[in-house]
């Protein structure tokens, strides 16, 4: 992969980046995402951001052999620092963290929101606890999105700040409001996934001597909530 052949998740969160949009790719790595789009002509700049100095080197090596200097900022930073005022940014992009850590950078990072009109965010675990934070800070989700790659399947959440607070039940948190009215076969693929594990966890606590009653009701409990979603298909 580089900025001009982009993986099928990447190309799918760029897809989301609105045209001419002021960007800040958090945990950039190589910056094959704002790299891409500067060279499609649709962002007027980037700022590409990283925390560890391994990464943020790839990026300084792949904005320079594509000639992006001009239109890539690269700071390294930790999470949302990178953004300055005069960046003007109004997109930002988390993406292939876990959830929780999007969400505490969001929350660290408040600061640095004030201007943005847009999220795109591709959790690979956690998406429950992020649409938790969206929802408690006021963002609206927008577009929701599942894709397999590799044999990983990836979720892409979009929201935008809202005047009015919005409301999403813990069902529609755990599974994705809008994802939850199309589902589809990667949807299916995804949960069916996880009562085949969850399952296999349950019966290794079950054969134990002495079997914590709470884990397995716990359990019983999840798996039953994730049947019931797909039966609803």
């Amino acid at each position: 992969m580089d900025a001009q052949h982009l993986s099928k998740r990447l190309a799918l969160v760029a897809s989301f980046v609105p045209k001419g949009a002021r960007l800040a790719d958090i945990g950039s790595d190589h910056a094959y995402l704002p790299a891409a789009l500067a060279l499609a002509g649709k962002i007027k700049l980037a700022v590409a951001g990283e925390v560890v100095a391994g990464p943020y080197q790839n990026m300084l090596n792949e904005i320079q052999q594509n000639g992006l200097g001009g239109q890539i900022i690269p700071r390294l930073a930790d999470g949302l620092a990178a953004v300055h005022p005069e960046d003007h940014v109004d997109t930002v992009v988390i993406a292939g963290m876990g959830g929780t850590l999007i969400a505490d950078i969001l929350e660290r990072g408040q600061e640095q929101l004030a201007g943005v009109q847009r999220l795109i965010l591709q959790p690979n675990v956690g998406e429950a606890r992020l649409r938790a934070w969206l929802q408690a800070h006021r963002y609206q989700i927008m577009a929701e999105r599942l894709l397999e790659e590799d044999g990983h399947i990836y979720e892409i959440i979009v929201a935008e700040p809202s005047l009015v607070p919005f409301r999403y039940s813990d069902y529609e948190l755990e599974f994705g409001p809008l994802l939850l009215e199309k589902k589809g076969p990667v949807f299916t693929q995804k949960w069916r996934d996880y009562i085949q594990r969850q399952t296999a966890v349950l019966r290794q606590i079950e054969a134990a001597k002495q079997p914590p009653v709470a884990k397995v009701k716990q359990l019983q409990s999840a798996i039953s909530l994730v049947k019931e979603a797909l039966a609803d298909d």
